[in-house]
Protein backbone atom coordinates (compact mmCIF):
# COMPACT_ATOMS: atom_id res chain seq x y z
CA UNK A 1 0.00 0.00 0.00
CA UNK A 2 1.56 2.97 -0.91
CA UNK A 3 1.99 6.11 1.86
CA UNK A 4 0.20 9.20 1.14
CA UNK A 5 2.42 12.13 1.58
CA UNK A 6 0.03 15.44 1.96
CA UNK A 7 1.84 18.69 1.41
CA UNK A 8 0.12 21.75 2.43
CA UNK A 9 0.98 25.08 0.40
CA UNK A 10 -0.80 28.70 1.21
CA UNK A 11 1.47 31.03 -0.89
CA UNK A 12 3.49 31.06 -3.94
CA UNK A 13 6.64 31.36 -2.79
CA UNK A 14 6.39 28.12 -0.52
CA UNK A 15 4.97 26.13 -3.23
CA UNK A 16 8.27 27.80 -5.45
CA UNK A 17 9.92 25.70 -2.19
CA UNK A 18 7.82 22.48 -2.56
CA UNK A 19 8.28 22.12 -6.49
CA UNK A 20 11.07 19.51 -6.85
CA UNK A 21 10.19 17.64 -3.24
CA UNK A 22 6.39 17.04 -5.28
CA UNK A 23 8.06 16.03 -8.26
CA UNK A 24 9.88 13.61 -5.97
CA UNK A 25 7.45 12.50 -4.65
CA UNK A 26 4.99 12.19 -7.60
CA UNK A 27 7.61 10.14 -9.03
CA UNK A 28 7.77 7.69 -6.34
CA UNK A 29 5.79 4.73 -7.40
CA UNK A 30 5.50 3.99 -3.58
CA UNK A 31 4.20 7.49 -2.86
CA UNK A 32 1.12 9.20 -3.31
CA UNK A 33 0.73 12.94 -3.14
CA UNK A 34 -1.30 14.62 -1.77
CA UNK A 35 -1.73 18.40 -1.97
CA UNK A 36 -3.92 20.45 -0.33
CA UNK A 37 -4.15 24.42 -1.28
CA UNK A 38 -5.63 27.27 0.77
CA UNK A 39 -5.02 31.32 2.20
CA UNK A 40 -3.14 33.57 -0.70
CA UNK A 41 -3.65 30.86 -3.32
CA UNK A 42 -7.61 30.73 -3.48
CA UNK A 43 -7.14 35.03 -3.34
CA UNK A 44 -8.43 36.78 -6.52
CA UNK A 45 -6.23 39.34 -4.81
CA UNK A 46 -2.88 37.70 -4.73
CA UNK A 47 -3.27 36.07 -8.23
CA UNK A 48 -5.27 32.36 -7.52
CA UNK A 49 -2.21 31.31 -7.94
CA UNK A 50 -3.41 27.51 -7.12
CA UNK A 51 -3.81 27.82 -11.24
CA UNK A 52 -0.39 27.44 -11.55
CA UNK A 53 0.23 24.70 -9.01
CA UNK A 54 -2.30 22.88 -11.90
CA UNK A 55 -0.80 24.20 -14.86
CA UNK A 56 2.60 22.67 -13.34
CA UNK A 57 1.10 19.07 -14.01
CA UNK A 58 -0.55 18.94 -10.29
CA UNK A 59 -3.67 17.31 -8.58
CA UNK A 60 -4.87 19.73 -5.63
CA UNK A 61 -7.15 16.99 -3.43
CA UNK A 62 -8.29 19.91 -1.14
CA UNK A 63 -8.76 23.76 -1.66
CA UNK A 64 -9.62 25.16 1.85
CA UNK A 65 -10.77 28.70 1.78
CA UNK A 66 -9.44 30.64 5.22
CA UNK A 67 -8.45 34.13 3.83
CA UNK A 68 -11.48 37.05 4.48
CA UNK A 69 -10.38 40.02 3.10
CA UNK A 70 -8.86 41.74 5.92
CA UNK A 71 -5.32 41.88 7.24
CA UNK A 72 -6.06 43.33 10.80
CA UNK A 73 -5.13 41.11 13.72
CA UNK A 74 -8.78 40.40 14.33
CA UNK A 75 -9.12 39.57 10.39
CA UNK A 76 -6.07 37.21 10.51
CA UNK A 77 -7.57 35.82 13.91
CA UNK A 78 -10.36 34.67 12.41
CA UNK A 79 -8.88 33.42 9.28
CA UNK A 80 -6.80 30.66 11.22
CA UNK A 81 -10.72 29.64 12.78
CA UNK A 82 -11.59 28.81 9.40
CA UNK A 83 -8.57 27.43 8.86
CA UNK A 84 -8.69 25.19 11.69
CA UNK A 85 -12.25 23.94 10.28
CA UNK A 86 -11.29 23.31 6.88
CA UNK A 87 -7.95 21.06 7.59
CA UNK A 88 -9.93 19.35 10.02
CA UNK A 89 -12.56 18.33 7.43
CA UNK A 90 -9.42 17.85 4.80
CA UNK A 91 -7.54 15.42 6.59
CA UNK A 92 -11.02 13.16 7.52
CA UNK A 93 -11.53 12.79 4.25
CA UNK A 94 -7.97 12.33 2.71
CA UNK A 95 -6.40 10.27 5.73
CA UNK A 96 -2.51 11.05 5.43
CA UNK A 97 -0.36 8.73 6.71
CA UNK A 98 2.28 11.76 7.34
CA UNK A 99 1.82 15.45 6.62
CA UNK A 100 4.52 17.71 5.49
CA UNK A 101 4.69 21.60 6.22
CA UNK A 102 7.15 24.70 5.73
CA UNK A 103 8.13 27.29 7.55
CA UNK A 104 6.03 29.84 9.74
CA UNK A 105 3.15 31.13 8.42
CA UNK A 106 0.21 31.69 10.52
CA UNK A 107 -2.29 29.16 7.88
CA UNK A 108 1.01 26.35 8.34
CA UNK A 109 0.33 26.79 11.89
CA UNK A 110 -3.52 26.13 11.46
CA UNK A 111 -2.53 23.46 9.52
CA UNK A 112 -0.43 21.73 12.17
CA UNK A 113 -2.38 22.26 15.15
CA UNK A 114 -5.73 20.56 13.27
CA UNK A 115 -3.16 17.51 12.49
CA UNK A 116 -2.07 17.73 16.02
CA UNK A 117 -5.56 16.78 17.08
CA UNK A 118 -6.56 14.34 14.25
CA UNK A 119 -3.01 12.22 15.20
CA UNK A 120 -1.16 12.68 11.90
CA UNK A 121 2.35 12.78 11.83
CA UNK A 122 4.21 16.16 10.80
CA UNK A 123 7.45 16.74 8.74
CA UNK A 124 8.36 19.86 9.07
CA UNK A 125 10.62 21.57 6.67
CA UNK A 126 12.94 25.02 7.92
CA UNK A 127 12.45 24.70 11.44
CA UNK A 128 14.92 25.84 14.04
CA UNK A 129 15.28 29.31 12.71
CA UNK A 130 14.23 32.86 14.08
CA UNK A 131 13.06 35.70 12.57
CA UNK A 132 12.45 38.38 15.63
CA UNK A 133 10.96 41.03 13.95
CA UNK A 134 7.84 38.82 13.04
CA UNK A 135 4.92 36.64 15.07
CA UNK A 136 6.39 33.65 12.78
CA UNK A 137 8.82 33.46 15.04
CA UNK A 138 6.57 31.75 17.72
CA UNK A 139 4.49 29.82 15.39
CA UNK A 140 7.65 28.30 13.85
CA UNK A 141 8.64 27.15 17.23
CA UNK A 142 5.20 26.12 17.80
CA UNK A 143 4.86 23.56 15.08
CA UNK A 144 8.32 22.32 15.38
CA UNK A 145 7.08 20.76 18.75
CA UNK A 146 3.98 19.90 16.95
CA UNK A 147 6.03 17.96 14.47
CA UNK A 148 7.90 14.79 14.66
CA UNK A 149 10.34 14.57 11.59
CA UNK A 150 12.50 17.86 11.09
CA UNK A 151 14.51 19.05 7.94
CA UNK A 152 16.61 21.86 9.15
CA UNK A 153 18.69 24.48 6.45
CA UNK A 154 22.08 24.82 8.27
CA UNK A 155 23.63 22.14 11.04
CA UNK A 156 22.65 25.48 13.28
CA UNK A 157 19.16 25.08 13.00
CA UNK A 158 19.37 21.48 13.48
CA UNK A 159 20.80 22.44 16.93
CA UNK A 160 17.81 25.03 18.00
CA UNK A 161 15.37 22.23 17.32
CA UNK A 162 16.94 19.26 19.21
CA UNK A 163 17.11 22.61 22.14
CA UNK A 164 13.52 22.71 21.80
CA UNK A 165 13.71 19.17 22.80
CA UNK A 166 13.16 17.20 19.24
CA UNK A 167 15.18 14.16 19.06
CA UNK A 168 18.91 13.96 17.30
CA UNK A 169 17.61 10.55 14.83
CA UNK A 170 14.40 12.75 13.99
CA UNK A 171 16.05 16.11 13.02
CA UNK A 172 18.11 16.51 9.74
CA UNK A 173 19.94 19.06 8.46
CA UNK A 174 19.42 19.00 4.56
CA UNK A 175 20.30 22.39 3.25
CA UNK A 176 17.31 24.67 1.97
CA UNK A 177 14.82 23.36 -0.68
CA UNK A 178 15.21 27.38 -2.67
CA UNK A 179 18.59 26.17 -3.61
CA UNK A 180 17.54 23.44 -5.64
CA UNK A 181 15.83 25.91 -7.59
CA UNK A 182 18.39 27.73 -8.55
CA UNK A 183 20.37 24.93 -9.44
CA UNK A 184 17.83 22.89 -11.59
CA UNK A 185 15.47 25.48 -13.28
CA UNK A 186 16.81 26.81 -16.24
CA UNK A 187 16.87 30.11 -15.62
CA UNK A 188 16.24 33.27 -18.23
CA UNK A 189 18.73 35.80 -19.72
CA UNK A 190 18.22 39.10 -18.98
CA UNK A 191 17.11 39.43 -22.63
CA UNK A 192 14.53 36.86 -21.90
CA UNK A 193 13.64 38.73 -18.55
CA UNK A 194 12.55 42.06 -20.36
CA UNK A 195 10.95 40.02 -22.93
CA UNK A 196 8.89 38.01 -20.54
CA UNK A 197 7.96 40.57 -18.52
CA UNK A 198 7.88 43.46 -20.73
CA UNK A 199 10.12 45.85 -18.65
CA UNK A 200 13.24 47.36 -19.75
CA UNK A 201 16.31 46.78 -16.89
CA UNK A 202 18.25 49.66 -17.68
CA UNK A 203 21.48 50.41 -16.63
CA UNK A 204 20.76 49.04 -12.84
CA UNK A 205 17.80 47.53 -11.07
CA UNK A 206 17.19 46.50 -7.62
CA UNK A 207 14.55 43.72 -6.52
CA UNK A 208 12.52 44.86 -3.83
CA UNK A 209 10.33 42.66 -1.28
CA UNK A 210 8.86 44.28 1.67
CA UNK A 211 6.42 43.31 3.97
CA UNK A 212 5.40 44.07 7.58
CA UNK A 213 7.31 43.68 10.96
CA UNK A 214 4.90 41.88 12.52
CA UNK A 215 5.80 42.50 15.88
CA UNK A 216 5.56 46.25 15.62
CA UNK A 217 2.52 48.02 15.55
CA UNK A 218 1.19 50.52 12.85
CA UNK A 219 4.73 50.87 11.48
CA UNK A 220 4.52 49.50 7.62
CA UNK A 221 3.41 52.54 6.14
CA UNK A 222 6.02 55.03 7.53
CA UNK A 223 8.68 52.25 6.92
CA UNK A 224 7.70 51.31 3.45
CA UNK A 225 7.54 55.33 2.75
CA UNK A 226 11.32 55.72 3.91
CA UNK A 227 12.56 52.55 1.51
CA UNK A 228 10.59 54.68 -1.59
CA UNK A 229 12.01 58.15 -0.70
CA UNK A 230 15.64 55.97 -0.57
CA UNK A 231 15.00 54.91 -4.18
CA UNK A 232 13.91 58.10 -5.98
CA UNK A 233 17.07 59.76 -4.63
CA UNK A 234 19.41 57.40 -6.55
CA UNK A 235 19.40 58.60 -10.19
CA UNK A 236 18.89 55.88 -13.01
CA UNK A 237 17.61 53.27 -10.95
CA UNK A 238 14.99 50.67 -11.86
CA UNK A 239 12.89 48.92 -9.42
CA UNK A 240 11.36 45.09 -10.03
CA UNK A 241 8.66 45.05 -6.68
CA UNK A 242 6.89 41.90 -5.53
CA UNK A 243 3.55 42.34 -3.43
CA UNK A 244 3.53 41.87 0.07
CA UNK A 245 2.07 38.55 1.66
CA UNK A 246 -1.81 38.53 3.63
CA UNK A 247 0.46 39.76 7.02
CA UNK A 248 -0.96 42.51 9.30
CA UNK A 249 -1.03 45.90 7.43
CA UNK A 250 0.21 43.94 4.09
CA UNK A 251 -2.70 46.11 2.07
CA UNK A 252 -1.23 48.90 3.33
CA UNK A 253 2.03 48.10 1.80
CA UNK A 254 0.65 46.59 -1.77
CA UNK A 255 -1.70 50.10 -2.11
CA UNK A 256 2.02 52.01 -1.88
CA UNK A 257 3.44 49.86 -4.50
CA UNK A 258 0.91 50.19 -6.68
CA UNK A 259 0.50 54.28 -6.64
CA UNK A 260 3.89 54.42 -6.92
CA UNK A 261 4.42 52.02 -10.39
CA UNK A 262 1.69 54.58 -11.51
CA UNK A 263 3.35 57.64 -11.22
CA UNK A 264 7.04 55.40 -12.03
CA UNK A 265 6.00 54.09 -15.09
CA UNK A 266 8.90 53.45 -16.91
CA UNK A 267 11.40 52.99 -13.47
CA UNK A 268 8.77 50.17 -11.87
CA UNK A 269 7.11 47.51 -12.28
CA UNK A 270 5.04 45.18 -9.61
CA UNK A 271 4.16 41.86 -9.05
CA UNK A 272 1.52 40.24 -7.23
CA UNK A 273 3.39 37.11 -7.82
CA UNK A 274 6.47 36.28 -10.79
CA UNK A 275 6.70 32.64 -10.65
CA UNK A 276 9.61 30.68 -9.56
CA UNK A 277 11.39 31.13 -13.04
CA UNK A 278 10.72 35.01 -13.11
CA UNK A 279 11.30 35.82 -9.69
CA UNK A 280 15.14 33.70 -9.50
CA UNK A 281 15.84 35.12 -13.25
CA UNK A 282 15.59 38.66 -12.09
CA UNK A 283 17.60 37.93 -8.79
CA UNK A 284 20.69 36.50 -10.99
CA UNK A 285 20.90 39.41 -13.14
CA UNK A 286 19.54 42.10 -10.36
CA UNK A 287 22.58 44.62 -9.04
CA UNK A 288 20.67 44.29 -5.47
CA UNK A 289 18.06 42.38 -3.56
CA UNK A 290 16.09 45.23 -1.28
CA UNK A 291 13.62 44.95 1.20
CA UNK A 292 13.01 42.04 4.20
CA UNK A 293 12.44 38.74 2.37
CA UNK A 294 14.10 36.16 3.97
CA UNK A 295 14.47 35.48 -0.53
CA UNK A 296 17.35 37.94 0.26
CA UNK A 297 18.87 35.88 2.96
CA UNK A 298 18.42 32.58 2.14
CA UNK A 299 18.53 32.61 -1.90
CA UNK A 300 20.37 35.88 -3.27
CA UNK A 301 23.78 34.58 -2.17
CA UNK A 302 24.08 31.54 -4.31
CA UNK A 303 24.04 34.18 -6.97
CA UNK A 304 26.53 36.23 -5.29
CA UNK A 305 24.35 39.27 -5.49
CA UNK A 306 24.37 42.02 -2.37
CA UNK A 307 21.37 42.17 -0.39
CA UNK A 308 19.96 45.02 1.63
CA UNK A 309 17.62 43.74 5.05
CA UNK A 310 15.61 46.33 6.05
CA UNK A 311 14.78 46.51 9.86
CA UNK A 312 14.01 43.59 12.20
CA UNK A 313 11.62 41.42 10.31
CA UNK A 314 15.01 38.99 9.17
CA UNK A 315 17.14 39.53 12.62
CA UNK A 316 18.35 36.33 13.87
CA UNK A 317 18.70 34.39 10.60
CA UNK A 318 22.62 33.12 9.58
CA UNK A 319 23.44 35.62 7.53
CA UNK A 320 26.66 35.68 5.23
CA UNK A 321 28.65 38.92 4.07
CA UNK A 322 26.81 39.91 1.27
CA UNK A 323 23.47 40.87 3.62
CA UNK A 324 23.94 44.81 4.45
CA UNK A 325 21.46 45.32 7.42
CA UNK A 326 20.50 48.58 7.95
CA UNK A 327 17.30 50.68 9.81
CA UNK A 328 14.09 51.52 8.05
CA UNK A 329 15.43 55.10 7.90
CA UNK A 330 15.74 56.87 4.18
CA UNK A 331 19.27 58.24 5.11
CA UNK A 332 20.20 54.57 6.34
CA UNK A 333 18.63 52.83 3.32
CA UNK A 334 20.15 55.15 0.96
CA UNK A 335 23.70 54.27 2.05
CA UNK A 336 23.05 51.16 2.52
CA UNK A 337 21.97 50.84 -1.13
CA UNK A 338 24.91 52.92 -2.33
CA UNK A 339 27.27 50.15 -0.96
CA UNK A 340 25.36 47.11 -2.58
CA UNK A 341 25.98 48.77 -5.86
CA UNK A 342 29.30 49.70 -5.76
CA UNK A 343 31.61 47.92 -7.31
CA UNK A 344 34.07 47.13 -4.79
CA UNK A 345 31.28 45.31 -2.53
CA UNK A 346 30.32 43.15 -5.33
CA UNK A 347 33.52 42.26 -6.10
CA UNK A 348 34.58 41.52 -2.12
CA UNK A 349 31.45 38.98 -3.06
CA UNK A 350 33.68 36.25 -5.92
CA UNK A 351 34.38 33.84 -3.05
CA UNK A 352 30.92 33.67 -1.31
CA UNK A 353 30.07 30.74 -0.22
CA UNK A 354 25.88 30.44 0.96
CA UNK A 355 25.43 28.51 4.19
CA UNK A 356 22.55 27.36 3.42
CA UNK A 357 23.06 24.97 0.43
CA UNK A 358 22.83 21.09 0.59
CA UNK A 359 23.17 18.13 -1.50
CA UNK A 360 19.81 16.78 -3.01
CA UNK A 361 18.06 18.63 -0.57
CA UNK A 362 14.67 17.53 -2.06
CA UNK A 363 15.65 13.74 -2.71
CA UNK A 364 16.82 13.71 0.93
CA UNK A 365 13.81 14.75 2.36
CA UNK A 366 11.39 12.39 0.53
CA UNK A 367 13.41 9.31 1.14
CA UNK A 368 13.16 9.77 4.85
CA UNK A 369 9.77 10.98 4.60
CA UNK A 370 9.56 7.23 2.51
CA UNK A 371 11.63 4.85 5.02
CA UNK A 372 11.15 6.52 8.17
CA UNK A 373 8.95 3.87 10.21
CA UNK A 374 6.21 5.99 11.56
CA UNK A 375 4.70 3.43 13.92
CA UNK A 376 4.41 4.58 17.14
CA UNK A 377 5.96 7.79 15.64
CA UNK A 378 3.50 10.13 17.91
CA UNK A 379 5.05 9.10 20.85
CA UNK A 380 7.90 11.01 21.30
CA UNK A 381 9.66 12.03 24.01
CA UNK A 382 11.58 15.21 25.14
CA UNK A 383 15.02 14.90 24.63
CA UNK A 384 17.10 16.91 27.24
CA UNK A 385 20.34 18.27 25.94
CA UNK A 386 22.76 18.09 28.87
CA UNK A 387 23.75 21.65 30.27
CA UNK A 388 26.85 23.42 31.75
CA UNK A 389 26.34 23.89 35.81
Amino acid sequence: MRRKICIVTGTRAEYGLFYWLMKAIQADSDLELQIIATGMHLSPEFGLTYRQIEEDGFKINKKIEMLLSSDTPVGISKSMGLGMIGFAEAYDELKPDILVLLGDRFEIFCAAGAACVSRIPIGHIHGGETTRGAVDEAFRHSITKMSHLHFTATDEYRKRVIQLGESPDRVFNVGALGIENIRKLPLLSREDLEKEIGFSLGQQYILVTYHPVTLEQATAQTQFQNLLDAIDTIDGLRVIFTKSNADTEGRIINQMIDEYVTTETNAAISFTSMGQLRYLSAMKHVEAVVGNSSSGIVEAPSFKVPTVNIGDRQKGRIQTKSVINCSPAKEAIVKSIKQALSTEFRQSLQNLRNPYEGENTAKTIKETIRHFDLKNILKKEFYDIKMDS
